[in-house]
């Protein structure tokens, strides 16, 4: 799809930003639900996971051009920030709760990470068209 000038709409940043933060709330919260830990006593932990992954992706994205002027989407930059984003998550979760570092967790997260926000930013270039 193609703006009043010809060129090929893009999604604006407020909504990327906005999108990522809520696919990050949704995959943490559905990591949490896998081990039956979603009551509201769960929610300091659920924020002691998803504010470190939004710092870890808002930190990271922007270097992988993921919030740059538009191009064709190169969605392996996206994994690329989702896996990288998630170790560094999990580092700071650890300080956050006096916690050991789980290698698999950082795994896990890193996978499930770069997955769901390639699929988000799959479909939010699909609606750009």
């Amino acid at each position: 799809m193609k703006d009043e000038s010809g060129s090929a709409k893009t999604i604006p940043g407020a909504w990327l930003v906005a999108g990522d933060g809520i696919v990050l709330l949704i995959l943490t919260v559905i990591g949490f639900a896998t081990h039956r830990e979603t009551g509201v006593s769960f929610l300091p932990r659920i924020a002691a996971t998803w504010i470190p992954l939004l710092v870890g992706w808002f930190v990271l994205a922007p270097a992988l051009g993921l919030f740059s002027a538009p191009r064709p989407l190169q969605l392996w930059r996206v994994a690329i920030g989702g896996l990288f984003a998630a170790q560094l998550a999990v580092v700071l979760r650890g300080i956050i709760l006096h916690a050991p570092v789980m290698p698999i967790f950082g795994l896990v997260l890193g996978g499930t990470s770069a997955l769901g926000m390639s699929v988000w930013r799959m479909i939010a270039g699909r609606l750009a068209r």
